[in-house]
């Protein structure tokens, strides 16, 4: 419950850490962000919400926080976080991290991002920064796959700064609009809804396309 009411109310929440940390809250952002995508067991952290919070708190006059050095960061973060999910996967992969094992590795995740990876490739890595939970399971599948780790780095560079990047300067140059401010938890919660909407599609359409009886 306590994360979802943070998620929910993240504004409230940021606020308040950038009153008590000030501009230390960056290394807390990087800390989240680099967990969300580097980790396999904190698939459920904030990311989306996070980033479009964060940019539309940088732009309150006197902040503690920089749009430009939240891009730079939280950029890093994402981009170092994928590299050592990548090699997770690629050292140690389902021989130790399986469904079984570990409850936070549920195969219907796994499931989707594969059914992504049939579909997309290489370019998974890019389109999961925007979709919550295949983000933090494509470069683990990534390094399973043994995709060369240039061609994962390449991807994952381009998808952090497009990630960060749309989420941190939307925040920032729309955070602060007066209809924003006003519904500021329906517009999380709609961010939410649409970053689940196309692995939930691409989800249905690859487990039950298969049972389609063949034509002809």
């Amino acid at each position: 419950m306590f994360l979802i009411d943070f998620i929910i109310h993240i504004d409230s929440h940021l606020r308040e850490l950038v009153l008590e940390y000030g501009i230390w809250v960056n290394g807390i952002l990087f800390l989240i962000i680099f967990c969300e995508t580097g980790l396999v067991v904190f698939p459920f952290l904030p990311g989306d919400s996070l980033l479009f919070a964060a940019g539309s708190l940088a732009s309150i006059q006197g902040s503690q926080l920089n749009p430009h050095i939240l891009f730079a960061g939280l950029c890093l973060a994402g981009i170092l976080g994928d590299s050592l999910n990548y090699w997770i996967g690629q050292e140690f992969g389902l021989k130790v991290f399986t469904p079984e094992k570990f409850r936070f590795l549920k195969q219907e995740h796994l499931d989707k991002t594969h059914a992504f990876y049939l579909k997309y490739g290489g370019k998974t890595i890019i389109i999961a920064r925007f979709i919550p939970i295949i983000r933090t399971f494509a470069p683990f599948v990534a390094g399973i796959g043994t995709m060369p780790y240039r061609t994962f780095l390449t991807y994952n560079i381009i998808g952090a700064a497009l990630w960060v990047g749309i989420f941190v300067y939307a925040g920032f140059y729309f955070g602060q609009l007066p209809f924003i401010q006003r519904n500021f938890k329906l517009v999380i919660v709609a961010i939410i809804i649409l970053s689940i909407i196309p692995p939930v599609i691409e989800y249905l359409k690859h487990r039950y396309g298969k049972n389609k009886p063949d034509q002809g």
